[in-house]
């Protein structure tokens, strides 16, 4: 487990351990989300999403696929 502190400025530095383990390096960009129960989650931003396209196949035919609706709303409980 890797720890550090936060400063008086509201600043603290990513230990060189997580770093590494992200491919971190100068510039990248950190997303903060905090959990109902008070758990916080930090994932690095390393790519872009431009860069997943044509990753996906288009389905074979136009229609919908069958099964439950769900709303975005539902989709996103945890925010």
């Amino acid at each position: 487990m890797s720890e550090s502190t936060i400063t008086a400025k509201g600043q603290t530095t990513v230990p060189l351990q997580i770093r590494e383990s992200l491919g971190a390096a100068a510039g990248t960009r950190l997303v903060w989300h905090v959990m109902p129960d008070g758990s916080l989650i930090v994932r690095a931003k390393t790519r872009s999403v431009l860069e997943l396209a044509g990753s996906l196949k288009a389905p074979k035919t136009t229609k919908a696929p069958k099964g439950k609706r769900v709303a975005v709303e539902d989709m996103n409980a945890w925010r």
